[in-house]
Parts: structure tokens; C-alpha cells; sequence
């Protein structure tokens, strides 16, 4: 299957690095335009550098702002007023025991995670339907569904994603436009790699950390295996073409057969 998507302009939230990075290298190398957003104009530059290095486009934006403020949200949308191709990737994550997540932080995942998708998804999706075409898709998580314990806050946003994004498909509806999640499996990125540090002995290599993580923490996981941010982005670049037109208000799984049933 040859996708190419020449003429498209892209916004990729969180790109400066892992899962999202490796999006809009996807996207860039199938001909996208690609704007690569970050909080810090520093590391959006770095990122802008390097991609143009590895995927040898001149298609790059740097759009930095923080979006889970209104302000962070108003300064990339006077970089980039309309796009084609929107990809909700920003997200944090971590682990508190659940009795210990105070009313703050429950509110600082919900704007990061959810309220930034939503605001994207209402400044750009008019001009998509108006124009007949358009991709909007959302990074949500094996979490959504197979909630840990140890990250019922996080696992709350990305459940919440599925929400948004079969709502906003509705919305949609007949337009061209298509809305899709997909859920990550848990994914080998640098973040990630504190993540397993948090729960396993930071006195262990690598490869045995990973492996006692997954055995121990996650061990629905049918590759039993981190999955590579690349195979998460194979999926997004897929749902992001033309050859995607007929897949929308889908939950489409890229997590390593982690979770036996997805929410209707």
C-alpha cells in the first residue's frame, strides 16, 4: 500500500519526542506537511532539526505552545489556523498509589490528556468539514480499558478519549471527516523507561527490567514486549491517509494484543 499524503498539513501534539515524534516522522516521510508541538521553543527546534535530518523534509513547522491552556492553545492556532491531519498525542502519566491523587492532580491530567484534545478537535474540525476531508485521531491507551491500579488517573483520560473521539465522529458524520483512537499498548519510550524504574529495582539492566515489568505489571501483553514507538506511529499514518476513509469513530488497537475486548 503506497500512502501518500503531499498537500497535507499535520499537527502532532507532545512530538518533540517518543510515541508523537515518531508520528510525525511517519507522517512527514508519507509527504505530509508536519507541525511538531512541544512547550518549550527549544526542544520544538531540536526536534524540527532532527526530523529534517532523518526524513529529509523541508515540510516542518514549529508550532511550541503549552496546550493544556487556553493561552499555550491560542499561540499555536495563530501558527497554524487550519490543518488536515490532527493527532491528539500530548499525555502524561505516572504512578500514585489511588488513595494519594488529590483533586489537583486528577484536574492536571484531565486538562493535559483530555480538555487539549478537546479544544483542538473544536478549532480545527469546522474548517475540516467544511473543506470534505479531514483526520483527526487521538493517542489513547491499553489503560482505557485495563485500568492499573497504580494509575487510575491516567487510565481515567484515556477512557475519557474514547468518549470524545465517538462523539466528535458523530458530529462528523457524512463530512469526509473521520475521527478515530488508537490505543497503545504500552510503548518503549524514554518516559516509559522511568515509568518501569518506578515499579521494578533501578538496580537492573534494561532488558531485565522490561522484561520483569511486563511479566509482573503487565502480563496480558500477547508479544510480550514494549511495543516500539514506530509501530504506533504505522497505525496513525495509516488512519491518516485516504485509504482510511472508511474507518471512523473506531477504537483501533496497536497494544500488543494487551486487553481481550475493547468498549463497544
Amino acid at each position: 500500500m503506497h500512502i501518500d499524503l503531499s498537500g497535507r498539513t499535520a499537527l502532532v501534539t507532545g512530538s518533540t519526542q517518543g510515541i508523537g515524534y515518531a508520528i510525525a516522522a511517519g507522517l512527514s516521510r508519507a509527504g505530509a506537511r508536519v507541525a511538531v508541538n512541544g512547550r518549550r521553543s527549544e526542544s520544538v527546534d531540536e526536534a524540527v532539526e532532527r526530523l529534517r535530518g532523518e526524513t529529509g523534509s523541508d515540510g516542518l513547522v514549529a508550532t511550541p505552545g503549552d496546550l493544556a491552556s487556553e493561552d499555550g492553545t491560542r499561540a499555536v492556532l495563530d501558527v497554524l489556523p487550519a490543518v488536515d491531519i490532527l493527532v491528539n498525542n500530548l499525555g502524561i502519566f505516572g504512578a500514585t498509589p489511588p488513595l494519594e491523587i488529590e483533586d489537583a492532580e486528577w484536574r492536571r491530567y484531565f486538562e493535559v490528556n483530555v480538555l487539549s484534545a478537546a479544544r483542538l478537535i473544536r478549532s480545527y474540525l469546522p474548517g475540516m468539514k467544511e473543506r470534505g476531508w479531514g483526520r483527526i485521531q487521538s493517542i489513547a491507551s491499553d489503560s482505557a480499558i485495563a485500568i492499573p491500579a497504580e494509575m487510575i488517573h491516567y487510565g481515567m483520560t484515556k477512557t475519557s478519549l474514547l468518549a470524545l473521539t465517538r462523539g466528535f465522529a458523530k458530529d462528523a458524520a457524512g463530512t469526509g471527516v473521520t475521527v478515530n483512537t488508537v490505543i497503545a499498548g504500552p510503548t518503549h519510550t524514554a518516559g516509559v523507561e522511568k515509568f518501569v524504574y518506578q515499579l521494578v529495582s533501578p538496580d537492573l539492566p534494561w532488558d531485565e527490567a522490561q522484561h520483569e515489568f511486563m511479566i509482573k505489571h503487565r502480563p496480558q501483553s500477547l508479544v510480550q514486549r514494549l511495543i516500539e514507538p514506530e509501530e504506533i506511529a504505522n497505525m496513525v499514518v495509516y488512519l491518516s491517509s485516504p485509504q482510511a476513509s472508511a474507518t471512523t469513530g473506531g477504537a483501533l488497537r496497536a497494544d500488543g494484543g494487551y486487553v481481550d475486548s475493547i468498549l463497544p
